[in-house]
C-alpha cells in the first residue's frame, strides 16, 4: 500500500486533498492538492527521484572513448544508466532500438535513450 492511497487531510482547511499530477522539468510528480487553499504535497518518492535527477542534470562526466571494430564507443557512467533504468523500468528493449545519436553541431553529439514517441515528437 502506498501512502497516497490513504485520504490526506489539509492541515490548514481540514478538508480532504485531491490527487493531481505536477509537471516539473518533464517529470510527472504525483501530488495531492487542497481545492480550498491550494496547498500541495508532492509524493515523497517522486520528489526524491526528481532531486536525484536535478543533482545529476548538468553534471559533466569524463568518459572513455574506445575503438570497437570500425566504430568508436563511449562508456556511459553507471550512475546515469542506473537512474535511467530506474525511471523507465527494466530496459528490456533491444539495445539497437534503445539509443538514438544526433550530430547536433560541430563538437556536439547528443544521445537519446527513449524513442521519439516517448518525447511526443512523432
Amino acid at each position: 500500500m502506498d501512502i497516497f492511497d490513504a485520504a490526506i487531510i489539509c492541515k490548514e482547511c481540514n478538508k480532504e486533498m485531491k490527487p493531481i499530477v505536477v509537471e516539473k522539468l518533464g517529470f510527472h510528480l504525483r501530488a495531492v492538492k487542497c481545492e480550498k487553499c491550494g496547498e500541495k504535497i508532492i509524493h515523497p518518492a517522486d520528489l526524491e527521484r526528481f532531486k536525484h535527477y536535478d543533482n545529476m542534470r548538468g553534471k559533466t562526466y569524463n568518459v572513455k572513448l574506445r575503438v570497437v571494430g570500425n566504430s568508436h564507443a563511449v562508456s556511459i557512467p553507471k550512475e546515469i544508466f542506473d537512474f535511467m533504468n530506474e525511471m523507465h523500468g527494466k530496459m528490456n528493449k533491444d539495445m539497437n532500438d534503445m539509443v538514438r545519436l544526433c550530430f547536433e553541431d560541430f563538437g556536439k553529439l547528443s544521445m537519446n535513450f527513449m524513442g521519439e514517441n516517448e518525447y511526443g515528437k512523432e
